[in-house]
């Protein structure tokens, strides 16, 4: 059948109950989708819990940096149709980018175009960034704001010589706009969600969805602090700023839908996105040389989502390089990404597996990397039968 033990399949909720009742977690969702079904499902914990809501299957999630993939793949679209090129420089689709150092449609997907996040709190352009509250949702302009900011600010590095989680997917979000014609979300929804039956994700939440929005916590000091909640009106508005980095909310199922997709080789139920080819690039690592992100990241407390040894970049993915070198149970080749709120998503192809696993925790970085190790320990530890 799915090549896994129950009995081993059942301490994920056993784990993730254990963090709940640490105070550490509110509450989450586990799906494990291989050879062709679903192989675990199980919910833990409350989506809201003031309300002592229990978690539920179609509850809706701020995917937040699992955004973008999404994003990546829309370009890779636009990339098949012959009207991008990964060699491309930024500055034919963004002519104020012609003052910067030149950076490449590549750079940007892999996060080597010299760009930056304001809560990296490294340097004085981190701190330029923060003060602009660059690519914030609720930006007065949107898009063309943000890029305009990004004109007159320097790069934090000459593009290809680093890699530092940055703004980047939000501009390639904008290349999709001057490419397309179309404003991103409307792209994303008609070229992605739509002929994958992504029916709950979206840049907004329908007011009538609410109830099945998720509250998002805090963990301060060792507590769960309420960051987000309804009738918070964030989501329930269209942005201001549609960000291809993280303005996505969306079910577990509507994504594992999505990853179902790049496991298929860019394809689900009949709609093609991809070409295997394309996929198989995306999730290829991309880094110059080779390089695993650990040989390119300028500090060893440089923000990653998913841990540094023995892992490389695709095009908007991290991508297991040496299993022995990240040093938990894996398979070389497999994919993955993850969110603020500690979601996370990973594709195993040689071993016919996608992964999702939805929260809505803001942690400290250390804390999401070990909750994904353990998660993974434990699914690969659960595994009684492996083709890789």
């Amino acid at each position: 059948m799915s090549g896994f033990s129950d009995d081993r399949l059942a301490r994920i909720p056993q784990f993730l109950e254990a963090q709940v009742a640490a105070g550490s977690l509110p509450g989450a969702q586990t799906l494990i989708w291989r050879r062709g079904r679903l192989a675990h499902h199980s919910l833990v914990g409350a989506m809201d819990l003031a309300a002592g809501k229990p978690m539920r299957d179609d509850a809706i999630f701020r995917l937040y940096s699992m955004t973008k993939p999404v994003t990546v793949v829309a370009l890779l679209m636009l990339l098949e149709r012959g009207l991008v090129a990964l060699n491309d420089p930024v500055a034919n689709f963004i002519p104020g980018f012609a003052k910067l150092a030149p950076m490449t449609v590549l750079d940007l997907l892999r996060h080597t175009a010299g760009l930056t996040y304001g809560f990296h709190n490294r340097t004085p352009i981190d701190a330029a960034y923060r003060a602009q509250k660059i690519s914030e949702m609720d930006t007065e302009g949107g898009l063309a704001a943000m890029i305009a900011q990004l004109e007159a600010l320097p790069l934090e590095y000459a593009p290809g010589a680093a890699w530092i989680y940055s703004v980047a997917i939000d501009v390639a979000g904008y290349l999709i706009q001057v490419i397309s014609g179309m404003s991103l979300a409307d792209f994303i929804r008609r070229e992605i969600l739509a002929p994958l039956k992504m029916t709950d994700t979206d840049f907004v939440v329908p007011r009538g969805k609410s109830e099945r929005f998720a509250s998002c916590y805090l963990l301060q000091d060792g507590a769960l602090k309420l960051f987000d909640a309804y009738p918070n009106e964030k989501y329930f508005d269209p942005p201001k700023l549609e960000s291809g980095g993280g303005g996505l909310a969306g079910t577990a199922d509507d994504y594992l839908r999505f990853c179902r997709m790049l496991l298929n080789g860019g394809e689900l139920d009949g709609a093609r996105l991809l070409s295997p080819k394309t996929v198989a690039m995306m999730t290829a690592n991309q880094l110059p040389d080779g390089a695993e992100i650990a040989a390119l990241s300028p500090s060893a407390d440089a923000f990653n989502e998913s841990g540094y040894r023995g892992i490389g970049f695709g095009l908007g993915v991290a991508v297991t390089l040496d299993p022995a070198r990240v040093g938990i149970p894996g398979t070389k080749g497999e994919f993955a990404w993850g969110g603020m709120a500690s979601t996370a998503f990973f594709v195993d192809p040689k071993e016919d597996m996608a992964v999702v696993f939805m929260t809505q925790v803001i942690a400290d970085t250390a804390r999401r990397v070990r909750l994904r190790r353990d998660l993974r320990t434990l699914i690969y530890g659960a595994m009684t039968e492996s083709h890789a």
